[in-house]
């Protein structure tokens, strides 16, 4: 049992909250036991992406003071759209896709909390399961007349697109409010769940569901906020340079590509990005700060965050994945590793397969050039050679005379080659 349960002064100090409501109480109400919690996520895509990291992290941090998670997936409110933080209105979802994308983030929501039985044993629910069959009079009975309009329009994520005039609201968006606000309450009710987490774009809709519980007699609930996460102009973080979302499935964002996003990270936000994410103790990461501060090119800060929220989000193996392909990428050599190591790596850094065969005949090394593509054309090739741009492995070619062959393998079946310093190619011989 951690020695405190009371884990809001190490979350602020940590950078993790923005708005609380009751702090005094709330703090006394995690120092008395147990207190369960909850975040939502609606399924937009079959994925989470790094956005929606920031409330999971702060409900693992809870989860290891003692505090139950409620993870809550959106089947019902994916089909509207949260209006919040949004300048236009959704696409609406059919069945079939948000069947496919609630699956998804059950599967990535099982692997970021901790679901095995225990004292604060995470618990992953479906708010489709309580809104199923309801109907729309019921609704506007039981939680509508609870609410007033008046209310409802002093929120920020509604305010802000009624006075847009070009995209404005459409009530499917400016229910959202309320079937978020039941959400709590039926939470509240079915699983004592006395405090909803989220970014700060969604105080508007945590408070109100607060006062729908006071409304109807409910439980006393709390709510708390973090900051966005933003990068150091001011943008929303979690995309990359080309404009790509930084998925946290594999399968759409690799380990390697995800790895890499921290480590380039602006030196002004890697520290407390650091703090975030890390489930360090704060003083082994002041020191690691205070390290990084000295001298800002080894981008000490970027590198250790980088490890720490890759390890979380992809595993140790993951991890592992993501730190051969940047060794790869950045002029390591293939000893030590084995096909396992690189069969990841084909997607990322690109493949091209020759026969054994050919290989024990011996490739010549401008033909091969123009077969994987890092070069354009034969000429080029014998250009790049006698520029000396060219490796095989980790041994600079210095003639356009030079064959590949299977002595040049790493692995057993993996050779890399080196065009200039930032572009590479797998080859693989089957």
């Amino acid at each position: 049992m951690p020695a405190t349960r009371n884990i809001l002064p190490e979350l602020e100090a940590r950078g993790l909250v923005a708005d609380v409501s009751n702090r005094e109480e709330l703090g006394a109400a995690f120092e008395a036991g147990n207190v369960p919690h909850y975040a939502g996520h609606d399924p937009t895509a079959t994925s989470l992406h790094v956005g929606h990291l920031i409330p999971i992290v702060i409900q693992r941090r809870l989860q290891l003071a003692g505090h139950t998670p409620i993870a809550v997936v959106g089947g019902a409110t994916g089909m509207i759209g949260d209006p919040s933080g949004r300048s236009t209105e959704r696409n609406l979802l059919d069945r079939d896709t948000l069947a496919k994308n609630v699956a998804g983030l059950r599967a990535q929501l099982g692997r970021l909390l901790d679901f095995e039985p225990g004292p604060a044993q995470a618990a992953l629910v479906n708010n489709a399961d309580w809104f199923e069959g309801v109907g729309f009079i019921d609704f506007l009975r039981d939680v509508g007349k609870h609410i007033t309009v008046n209310y409802m329009m002093a929120k920020d994520s509604v305010r802000s697109r009624l006075e847009d005039r070009d995209s404005g609201l459409s009530y499917t968006e400016f229910s959202y409010m309320l079937l978020q606000a039941w959400d709590f309450v039926v939470l509240s009710r079915e699983r004592a769940c006395r405090l909803q987490v989220g970014g700060s774009d969604q105080w508007g809709n945590i408070t109100a569901g607060i006062e729908l519980s006071r409304k109807v007699g409910g439980a006393h609930l709390f709510g708390m906020t973090a900051p966005l996460l933003l990068d150091a102009s001011g943008q929303k973080m979690g995309k990359t340079s080309t404009g790509e979302r930084v998925w946290l499935d594999p399968e759409l964002t690799t380990p390697y590509a995800f790895f890499q996003y921290f480590v380039n990270v602006d030196d002004a936000i890697a520290p407390g990005l650091l703090k975030k994410f890390s489930f360090r103790p704060l003083a082994e990461l002041d020191e690691i700060i205070a390290a990084h501060d000295v001298d800002r090119a080894r981008r000490l800060c970027q590198r250790e965050l980088a490890k720490d929220i890759t390890r979380w989000v992809h595993g140790e193996e993951g991890l592992r994945r993501a730190e051969v392909a940047t060794r790869l990428m950045f002029g390591g050599s293939l000893a030590e590793l084995r096909d396992a190591d690189l069969e990841p790596l084909a997607g990322e850094i690109g493949c091209t397969e020759v026969t054994r065969g050919e290989l024990e005949a011996g490739i010549g090394v401008v033909d091969l050039l123009v077969r994987t593509g890092l070069c354009s054309s034969k000429g080029e090739a014998r250009r790049l050679l006698g520029q000396g741009g060219v490796s095989v492995g980790d041994q600079r070619v210095s003639g356009v005379d030079r064959t590949v062959t299977l002595a040049d393998l790493g692995t057993e079946s993996f050779l890399l080659l080196r065009s200039g310093k930032k572009h590479y190619r797998l080859v693989r011989a089957r």
